[in-house]
């Protein structure tokens, strides 16, 4: 299965807007939605874009970490900044070390997003042999869009075995 390559990357920081997820963990579906209301109004209030002007570059991060024993969701991007922004925000910081990263494309952020996770901790994780996640911040992170479709990674911290 070669749809994955291991990176090393250097630590690196997100600032986001985020929302706790009350959905359980095993409901994909619940999980899904919250994802794609919350970021319906990310967009349509105007938070994404004030993240998007005190953004290092153009990727938009979609961020799953768990904080205080919450299941937390963000829209962030990657910045030495903050802003004041209404809601959660958090400054997330991504470790320097070896990353699971996943590339793909979708219709929408939101397809993109589900079907990175999906291959990643469906397929790619379960069947690694020599490395494995161990928790910590992941992100999808969208990168441009190129032929109608948004194209993007999945950044997985992961460990030796």
């Amino acid at each position: 299965m070669e749809n994955y390559t291991l990176e090393e990357k250097d630590s690196f920081t997100v600032f986001g807007i985020g929302t706790e997820l009350e959905s359980d963990y095993t409901d994909s579906a619940g999980i899904n939605k919250e994802k794609a209301d919350f970021w319906e109004a990310v967009k349509q209030d105007g938070r994404l874009d004030t993240l998007k002007a005190i953004a290092a570059n153009d990727y938009i991060f979609a961020v799953n970490e768990a904080v205080n024993n919450k299941m937390m969701h963000y829209a962030g991007v990657m910045t030495e900044a903050e802003a004041s922004v209404a809601g959660e925000t958090r400054v997330i910081q991504f470790p320097k070390g070896e990353y699971l990263v996943v590339k793909g494309e979708g219709k929408t952020a939101d397809e993109l997003s589900n079907k990175l996770t999906g291959i990643a901790f469906g397929q790619v994780l379960p069947e690694a042999k020599n490395f494995a996640y161990v928790g910590g911040p992941n992100a999808t992170v969208e990168m441009g869009q190129r032929n109608g479709l948004v194209f993007g990674e999945m950044w997985i911290p992961v460990v030796k075995k």
